[in-house]
């Protein structure tokens, strides 16, 4: 074999034809380290970046293992956000379609009646938020005996936002024999504890973030004084003119205030956090998807999930502490085999941060000059003509 392709594989004829339908033909890294140690039935924890292919890592090899005539669940996925979590299961009911899984996604905020009507047929695969998991399982909705898999997405996105006590209950009510595997960004302490805990013998996998970024997304840094942030931006948007554009803070108070000062001067723009309900940052999400507005103002945390593959720029508001976090939120564009650029605004306090994040992607991100006042009067009139094209729905 000179190339690595799914091809190479022994997989069935179903998961082949939807995999050449889905255009998966070059397996990424994480796939080609953990579709092997799935089949090779180990428990597994795989450090990997958002954007690298994961989900497909594990949902192929469970649904060529699933067995498709089996009434009850056989695998179970936690994520931490209800737009995860609905992701992952439609990524997973496109990888087994011509096998017929069926995979169903459990989250807050919806009828537990309708869910639990759901379960009155065959479901091969559950995926879920942590707490509405955890409530059907007290309900026994679901029989949980035929359980082979967890997996737990974005493990330290999870326990960041709460959900230990829930993960815990629910890993002490499942199968003592099934297999684990734990996909996260970054590992802390508290997912350390639970693998430590709660597998047998895992593999450790580690995914080095590809410098791929460098060269499918421009990077820049604007040295800003923090008084002087919404006023570039408001600049900055200006002369990119972008179609669609994510604005990443460091808190849910930032998120407001750039929110409302970006509403008050007419943008047609949405904004995303964690304590806005789930049901509306569901909508906002389809909205960014379908384009019914252009700016996106978001934290990290509620912007996982994000998966719309036309955002053509990314500002970083707010430089973030965790380096890997910069690949997450630049990582939103330049997908699809698209071009991106992502903006970074440096305060004088940003220094060691920015450092930390250069060695990281081991890339020296390039100091841009501000917009001059005479390349912001030359885009303001299409700029506006953007504005106005969009409020009128065109």
């Amino acid at each position: 074999m000179s190339e690595n392709t799914f091809d190479n594989y022994q997989f069935d004829d179903e998961i082949k034809r939807a995999l050449a339908l889905l255009k998966y033909e070059i397996p990424t890294k994480v796939q080609i380290e953990v579709i092997p140690k799935v089949f090779e039935n180990r428990d597994l924890i795989v450090k990997s970046q958002t954007g690298s292919g994961k989900t497909a890592s594990f949902g192929i090899p469970i649904c060529q293992i699933i067995e498709s005539d089996c009434i009850n669940p056989q695998a179970l996925i936690l994520t931490p956000t209800r737009e995860l979590a609905t992701q992952v299961r439609d990524n997973i009911s496109d990888i087994g379609r011509f096998k017929r899984i069926k995979t169903v996604a459990l989250y807050g905020k919806e009828p537990i009646s309708q869910q639990i009507e759901e379960f009155e047929q065959k479901i091969h695969i559950i995926v879920g938020t942590p707490g509405r998991l955890k409530d059907h399982i007290e309900r026994g909705t679901f029989i949980l005996d035929e359980i082979k898999y967890l997996i737990i997405d974005e493990a330290d996105e999870m326990l960041n936002m709460g959900f230990l006590k829930d993960v815990e209950a629910i890993l002490t009510k499942l199968p003592i024999d099934r297999r684990t595997m734990v996909f996260s960004a970054t590992y802390p302490k508290k997912v350390e504890n639970i693998c430590r805990q709660y597998m047998t013998d895992p593999i450790n996998i580690s995914i080095a973030s590809e410098n791929i970024l460098t060269n499918k997304i421009e990077q820049q840094i604007i040295e800003v004084n923090e008084a002087g942030k919404i006023s570039m931006l408001k600049d900055i948007t200006i002369v990119e003119n972008p179609d669609s554009c994510i604005i990443f803070c460091k808190t849910k108070g930032r998120v407001d205030k750039v929110f409302a000062e970006l509403e008050k001067s007419n943008y047609s723009c949405e904004k995303i956090h964690g304590s806005i309900k789930q049901n509306d940052r569901f909508s906002v999400m389809e909205g960014f998807k379908i384009g019914n507005f252009r700016y996106l103002v978001a934290t990290d945390v509620a912007a996982r999930g994000i998966d719309v593959n036309n955002i053509s720029l990314v500002v970083n508001f707010d430089i973030p502490i965790e380096k890997e976090s910069y690949v997450h939120r630049i990582g939103r564009t330049g997908r699809a085999g698209k071009t991106g650029k992502a903006i970074s605004f440096k305060t004088p306090s940003d220094g060691e941060n920015l450092k930390a994040i250069e060695k990281y992607i081991d890339y020296e991100i390039p100091v841009r000059v501000p917009p001059t006042t005479q390349e912001i009067v030359k885009m303001k009139n299409l700029f506006e003509k953007k504005v106005r094209g969009r409020r009128n729905g065109i």
